[in-house]
């Protein structure tokens, strides 16, 4: 076996060959676009070059198949809360079920962390946002990825866990049919924060994306900065998401809620752009974004994703996340209300699965698991610590 540096345009395509090779016969798989994996490694696309850097490696057998690879990366902003030595990642594992293949390509990942005065490492990680390429599957092999999220056959699971990967902590994935209604309690919460006239929402318009840019700003800041090395988002950093999201965004799946107009809620979806993007086998040339556009106008997409969903802390535990949740409901299901019942009518989207939740956040897997309750999939982070006689201390919970 022979590992190869990744340094010049060809290697970067066999690097992303890789991975089709390995999962081309799965199929559940769907390949990844090239352009998003190659600008996780393009200093101009990604920011995380700043306060880092990356390399990666592919691995081919000695008839010069290609059987493995994997990048390792470093990130001064990458912190969890309880770290006590610098961490690295190692992320875009991909290899045949065989042990050896797999150590020669952490061991490569490891020595070269530990180079750069790494202690540990975390991995499958991104090199970037944790919205993406984060975790490894370990449940739910048996349902196509979403977009930006990883894919890998059950058998990594044991390559990671053989070289001495410790599960760092699960992030879970929870998906429901749209025809169906949720507890009870968020109904009769709902109801008592509409008896204050205080209380407001409205969905995302196109036309308003400086506003609802703006209204995330601050709902962002307030309920997830300086968690889990989350930072402040700038708000002409949100408006150049939004407008990125725009082409593919539906309006009535992105919900805001106010109190005396001011924003303290969030709740942010899209349309699972898998199910598109499937049809475009890897590429986004100007041919595959026409393509796109066709297939997106005739090909009925029944699916949307959770992307973003939280409350402002002065407003959690006072049934804000009810109101949020069946404002949505009230046109994403075509719900009605009428002498205090709720009765569904046709639902715009079937199925709905939300981004994954860490279990280190026990209210927000509480509030899923209360509305969807099926777990769907679980995705997890893994650690690896230099130093194998220190002690082993998974995530902590976040109160």
């Amino acid at each position: 076996m022979h590992l190869i540096e990744v340094n010049s345009p060809q290697l970067a395509s066999q690097f992303i060959r890789v991975n089709v090779e390995i999962n081309k016969n799965d199929p559940n798989y769907i390949q990844p676009l090239n352009k998003d994996i190659n600008e996780v490694f393009d200093p101009k696309k990604n920011k995380a070059f700043r306060f880092g850097e990356a390399i990666r490696w592919i691995l081919k057998d000695k008839e010069g198949r290609l059987i493995g690879r994997i990048a390792a990366f470093t990130n001064k902003k990458y912190k969890n809360k309880g770290d006590d030595v610098p961490v690295g990642g190692v992320g875009f594992f991909d290899c045949i079920n065989d042990q050896t293949a797999a150590d020669m390509l952490f061991d490569v990942a490891k020595h070269w962390l530990l180079q750069k005065g790494m202690q540990a490492m975390d991995g499958p990680i991104n090199f970037g946002e944790r919205d993406r390429w984060w975790g490894l599957v370990v449940k739910g092999h048996d349902i196509p990825p979403m977009y930006c999220m990883n894919f890998n056959a059950p058998y990594y699971q044991q390559l990671l866990e053989n070289y001495g990967f410790k599960g760092f902590f699960n992030q879970i994935c929870f998906a429901m049919s749209t025809n169906q209604l949720i507890q009870k309690k968020y109904y009769d919460r709902h109801a008592e924060c509409a008896k204050d006239p205080n209380f407001s929402s409205a969905h995302i318009k196109k036309s308003q994306l400086g506003k609802f840019a703006a209204d995330f700003t601050i709902v962002y800041n307030k309920a997830w900065a300086g968690h889990g090395g989350l930072k402040q988002l700038e708000e002409k950093v949100v408006l150049k998401m939004f407008q990125s999201m725009k082409p593919v965004m539906d309006e009535r799946v992105n919900w805001f809620i106010y109190y005396k107009e001011e924003p303290i809620g969030v709740w942010i979806n899209l349309p699972d752009l898998n199910r598109w993007f499937k049809y475009l086998k890897g590429k986004f040339t100007l041919w595959h974004k026409l393509k796109f556009l066709w297939v997106k106008s005739t090909v009925p997409n029944k699916k949307f994703t959770g992307l973003v969903f939280g409350v402002v802390p002065e407003f959690q535990g006072r049934g804000a996340d009810s109101y949020l949740i069946i404002e949505g409901c009230r046109v994403i299901q075509n719900l009605k209300i009428e002498n205090g019942n709720y009765i569904l009518g046709k639902p715009i989207y079937d199925d709905y699965e939300m981004q994954w939740i860490g279990e280190f956040n026990p209210k927000m897997i509480n509030v899923a698991e209360a509305i969807a309750g099926n777990r769907s999939r679980i995705l997890t982070t893994y650690r690896y610590l230099f130093d194998r006689t220190k002690e082993f201390k998974p995530h902590p919970i976040l109160h």
